[in-house]
């Protein structure tokens, strides 16, 4: 198999293919058209980087994934999840940080690079109150750059386009793929009780 080693070597093959747009539309912080969109999502993966490697881990919340404090600020919940803390442990040593936040319905994702710390103020958890219970930290991300990625790939995908939505039915479940791990893992217990589980710990 051929593998291609250096920048130069890209170069040569993606000659050509670097358009104004794609220059022009990376800022260093939130324009307010950019903010508009990133107000209107719900969803995001948020990738960061620590010593054993690098972390790609999904965040949501109703009304917004993130709150907008100023052009080039956001803060981020941590919500209940799996307890793994992967990505707060990485930001704590390293704070580099990527975003890409999608907005269900549109094609158009966004990019945020930047950097974050780690905060359990207790004035800041409290503003983000939910059902009488706070995140146990926020992430305040500082922006570096934001842009909006080329809508192709959400195109090809027709990730939005119910008629190819796959049948949860014929996907294994978490408790299956937790027992393809752990042999002696109870799935069905597990998989019975998530849902109830689930909506007592959403926050």
């Amino acid at each position: 198999m051929k593998v291609i080693r250096t920048v130069e070597e890209l170069g040569k093959i993606y000659e050509g293919g670097l358009t104004q747009a794609s220059l022009a539309k990376v800022t260093k912080a939130l324009t307010p058209l950019y903010r508009q969109m990133i107000e209107a999502a719900p969803f995001m993966a948020l990738a960061t980087v620590g010593p054993e490697g690098l972390d790609c881990s999904p965040r949501g919340d109703i009304g917004g994934v993130v709150r907008v404090i100023d052009e080039k600020t956001l803060h981020l919940p941590d919500w209940r999840g799996n307890n793994r803390v992967d990505s707060l442990s990485n930001i704590v040593r390293d704070p580099r940080l990527a975003l890409m936040l999608l907005v269900p319905g549109s094609n158009t994702t966004m990019r945020i690079n930047g950097r974050g710390v780690v905060s359990n103020d207790e004035a800041l958890l409290e503003s983000f109150e939910m059902n009488g219970k706070h995140p146990r930290t926020i992430v305040v991300i500082t922006i570096d750059e934001v842009y909006f990625q080329c809508a192709r790939a959400l195109i090809r995908a027709q990730l939005w386009n119910p008629e190819n939505f796959a049948d949860p039915a014929k996907l294994p479940t978490p408790g299956l793929m937790l027992k393809a791990a752990a042999e002696d893992f109870d799935h069905e217990t597990y998989d019975r009780e998530w849902a109830g589980r689930a909506a007592k710990t959403m926050w």
